[in-house]
Order: structure tokens, then C-alpha cells, then sequence
């Protein structure tokens, strides 16, 4: 019965997409006609509403549209997955959408599709811009947003309904210890996903076995699986079982491969291990479980790069005048360089010279007192000179970091990069330190402008560095920017 449901949800689903996917051709269109052409077609006419339906490219659109959501995986269960995921493949399909209908055009010819060489140029913004090529950009603009809203909508309307107890879809954890019992609870938090526990499966065959888990029935132990899910059918079994039990898998997995329903594993990863991004690839069949490795790896991390580039050439352009002022302020305050330079550690474990305006009085021997040994600068330091105290207050003293940027050592947002010495020391003594080390190390970052910064908590700062590389996207970096303008220049903790 459930199967036959999420198919009905998949044709309803399909329908609505291509009605949203003709409305934004229709906008596109009607906007373009209004300003080229300054009026639209008599559609009460057979030959004006020919012409609305071809030039609106409804008959290419659509359909194109629809497949390029299926093969992006958007008709797919998706009861288990974040919202951000599914946006994500929208933008995906939207733009292979409109590759598609350039490749379309121009392989067909205009003539398919209306008098377009006819029209007159359109004027947006004091340009002078092609017919053609304004619609498909309104097009490119207005498609993923109108679908995420449609998907967003029909997610809120699902997790309303699935909160009432319908459309749900029910799953049996194999596994009665501590990893199946937080499945469950996990499973229970999120009642939005409709998946209900309906009941455990004991993962010995031999002891006392429970008669009931969090409040699920046991109904027996994994030799008798098959019998259980003869009588008792669900539409996915997760597989939750320790580690000590994990030689059951190959045998279980042939077990349940009689039964035409979902199977997912959940592995025992101990939580010390801290898990990134924890990702399934797949090698010549070989299947290999990636638990941590770089966010930023693929197309995401050269845009990121693209926007590094672009930040920091604007940076120096944007404050060119006030980094030589205090150059030259810097060079009238007393002896000593103007830019200091010191080892600091960022992707990969990779040493560079971090750039910024001297603070501190120069001394010939760093180690010699009040200077000692490596730690960080605390507030009212008798090293830090009373122009660098201004400097350090308002965060000026890191623009030099821009050239750092520009050459490729940093990135614009990231976790602040840390002294080798001081780094050495923290990776013994603090728990998924080094994972900040799977990102360039930043100007700005996730926990400075939480106000983690200077002589604060370690271990709050290392909290908002690993929250910040789980949830990495362009969209979270670029919201970082944004708050650093308000928050990341002058702060109480900036000393």
C-alpha cells in the first residue's frame, strides 16, 4: 500500500514541478515581451496563443525540466535528508535545464520557436540586450527559486501531515544495543522524516533477550528475521548493530535480500572519531565509507576559491588608503618592521607566512621576557604598543592577511590559523583540534563572529570551527561576511 502511495506522491509531485516550470516560462516570457516588444499577443486567437506557447518555450522547458529533476535524484525518497540537500539538487537541475534549452536552440534554430529575430533589442539598466538571451536569463533566475518554494511548501505540508500520524513509512532496527537505541531515538526526534520504529530485532541469538526497546516490541533475534519479516512486513530494515557483532552483516544482508524492501546500515563509529562529512563512495564496486575528508573538495571548492580571489583583490582595493596610513604610522611609531611575519599552520597541516601589521615593540630575541614563550596575547599585554592596541581593537592589524588570500595560503572565512608550537601542544590535549585543518584557515570565521576570539574558550572556539566545517556551504560563508561587517571588526574580546 505504501509503495503505491509514494508513487501517487512521485506523479503528484512530477505535475506540480511542471506546472511551476511552465508558470516561470510564462513569467519570463511575459516580462520579456513587455519590455521588447512593449505588449503581448491576443491569445484569444489560435495564432497568439501558437505563438505565447512557442515563444515561452513550454514544449521544451517542461519536459527537459522534469527529467533533469529525475536525474538529480528529486523523485527519490527523500524522508532521511536535510532540506538544504534537496535545494541544493534543485539548483542542480535548474541550471542543467538551461544548458539543455541553449543547446536546444541553438542545434534547432530559432524559427522553431517564433519571430525572434524580429525583435528589438531590450534596454535594462542603460544595456542593450538580446531578446532571446533576457528571457532565458529570467528564465535561469526565477526557475530554482519557484521550485525551492514548491518543495519547501510541499515538505511543510508533508511534516504536518506526518506529525498526525499519516503517510508514514515503517522500518525495523536490527540491533537492540546502544546504537540501535539511538537510531530510534533519532528516528523519534524527527517525526517530520514519517519513519516509525515499529519494532527491534535482537542482534545474539544467544542471552536474555529484551522484550521491549524504548518502547518498540522485540520480536526475536536476527536467526529469525526472515520469519519476522514474513509476518510482520515493513518498507526498510536499519541495521544497527556494535561493533563486536558486525562479522552478522554479510549474512544478514543476504538474508534480507529476499525481500523486496530498503536496507540501511548504521556504523559504530565511536563518537572521539568526530565524523565530518561522512560520505559512500563506490570503486570498482568496491564501497568505501569516507568518515571525514575535506568539504570544500570538487566544484564547491574552487567557487570558493573564485570568491577568495575576487574578496581579496576588492579588499586591498577597498582599503588601500587606510593599510598605507597605518604603514606609515606604523613606520613613525618606533624601530622595527612595518608587516610581521610569523609560521602559522592551514590546510592539510601546510606551514605559511602569515602577514599582518605589527603590533607588538621589535625585539631581536621573541623568546627573551616580557615576550617568553608561545601563547596568545592577553588583555592590557605589555608587548603590544599603543597604536597596536587601536589596531588590534578594530582588527585593522589583519589586512595584510588579503595578500595571504590572494596567493592561495588562506581563504576569506575559515578557522583562524594557529602557531605550530601552540598546535602541538592543543592536538594532545584537545579532542578534534586538528579537524579545523580540514579547511583553509580563515580571516574570518564562524567563531569570531560569535564573539570567540583572543584569550576566550578553546573549546568553544573549536566547537564553532567543527560546526562550521560540517555545515560548510558558499551560502554559510558568504552569511559569515556579512555578519563580520557588524560583528568581526570591533569586538570586546578583540585585544
Amino acid at each position: 500500500m505504501l509503495k503505491q502511495r509514494h508513487q501517487l506522491f512521485v506523479t503528484l509531485l512530477a505535475v506540480s514541478d511542471a506546472v511551476v516550470i511552465a508558470s516561470a516560462c510564462a513569467a519570463a516570457w511575459t516580462y520579456r515581451r513587455d519590455a521588447v516588444e512593449g505588449f503581448l499577443p491576443d491569445l484569444s486567437t489560435p495564432g497568439g496563443a501558437r505563438e505565447a506557447v512557442l515563444q515561452s518555450l513550454l514544449f521544451f522547458a517542461v519536459p527537459t525540466g522534469v527529467a533533469s529533476m529525475h536525474v538529480f535524484s528529486l523523485y527519490h525518497a527523500w524522508r532521511d535528508r536535510r532540506l538544504t540537500t534537496e535545494f541544493r539538487q534543485i539548483f542542480n537541475a535548474s541550471i542543467a535545464t538551461i544548458v539543455s534549452l541553449i543547446v536546444l536552440l541553438w542545434a534547432l534554430g530559432p524559427g522553431l520557436v517564433g519571430v525572434w529575430d524580429a525583435s528589438p533589442p531590450a534596454r535594462v539598466a542603460g544595456l542593450h540586450l538580446d531578446a532571446v538571451r533576457l528571457q532565458l536569463a529570467i528564465l535561469a533566475g526565477a526557475l530554482p527559486i519557484a521550485l525551492a518554494v514548491e518543495r519547501g511548501v510541499f515538505r511543510l505540508a508533508l511534516r504536518t501531515v506526518r506529525r498526525r500520524g499519516w503517510n508514514l513509512r515503517h522500518v525495523a532496527v536490527v540491533g537492540t544495543g546502544r546504537l540501535g537505541r539511538i537510531a530510534c531515538r533519532t528516528l523519534d526526534r524527527n517525526a517530520w522524516t514519517g519513519i516509525h520504529v515499529a519494532y527491534f530485532v535482537h542482534h545474539t541469538d544467544h542471552g536474555a533477550q529484551p522484550g521491549a526497546v524504548i518502547g518498540r516490541p522485540v520480536l526475536g533475534n536476527v536467526t529469525q528475521i526472515n520469519s519476522i519479516l514474513e509476518h510482520h512486513p515493513v518498507d526498510a530494515v536499519y541495521i544497527a548493530l556494535p561493533n563486536a557483532r558486525s562479522s552478522l552483516i554479510p549474512d544478514l544482508l543476504r538474508r534480507l535480500e529476499r525481500f523486496p524492501l530498503d536496507v540501511r546500515i548504521i556504523p559504530d563509529v565511536p563518537p572521539r572519531f568526530s565524523p565530518l562529512n561522512t560520505v559512500v563512495n563506490e570503486l570498482e564496486g568496491m564501497p568505501i565509507l569516507s568518515i571525514r575528508e575535506s568539504p570544500i573538495g570538487g566544484l564547491g571548492g574552487a567557487a570558493k576559491r573564485v570568491i577568495d580571489a575576487f574578496g581579496s583583490v576588492l579588499g586591498l582595493i577597498v582599503f588601500a588608503v587606510p593599510m598605507l596610513l597605518i604603514a606609515l604610522l606604523i613606520r613613525l611609531s618606533g624601530p622595527g618592521p612595518v608587516i610581521f611575519r610569523q609560521k602559522r599552520v592551514s590546510l592539510g597541516g601546510e606551514e605559511f607566512d602569515i602577514l599582518k601589521f605589527r603590533t607588538m615593540h621589535h625585539v631581536e630575541d621573541e623568546t627573551a621576557p616580557p615576550f617568553g614563550a608561545a601563547a596568545w596575547t592577553t588583555r592590557d599585554d605589555p608587548r603590544i604598543t599603543p597604536l597596536g592596541r587601536l589596531l588590534r581593537r578594530t582588527s585593522l592589524d589583519e589586512l595584510p592577511q588579503l595578500f595571504n588570500v590572494l596567493a592561495g595560503d588562506m581563504s576569506l572565512v575559515g578557522p583562524r590559523p594557529e602557531r605550530p608550537e601552540l598546535i602541538a601542544r592543543f592536538r594532545e590535549d584537545w579532542r578534534g583540534y586538528m579537524l579545523r585543518q580540514h579547511v583553509k584557515a580563515g580571516i574570518t570565521g564562524w567563531a569570531q563572529v560569535n564573539g570567540h576570539r583572543g584569550d576566550t574558550s578553546l573549546r568553544k572556539r573549536i566547537q564553532h570551527d567543527l560546526f562550521y566545517i560540517r555545515h560548510w556551504s558558499l551560502g554559510f560563508d558568504l552569511k559569515i561576511l556579512w555578519l563580520t561587517l557588524f560583528r568581526g571588526f570591533v569586538h570586546r574580546n578583540a585585544h
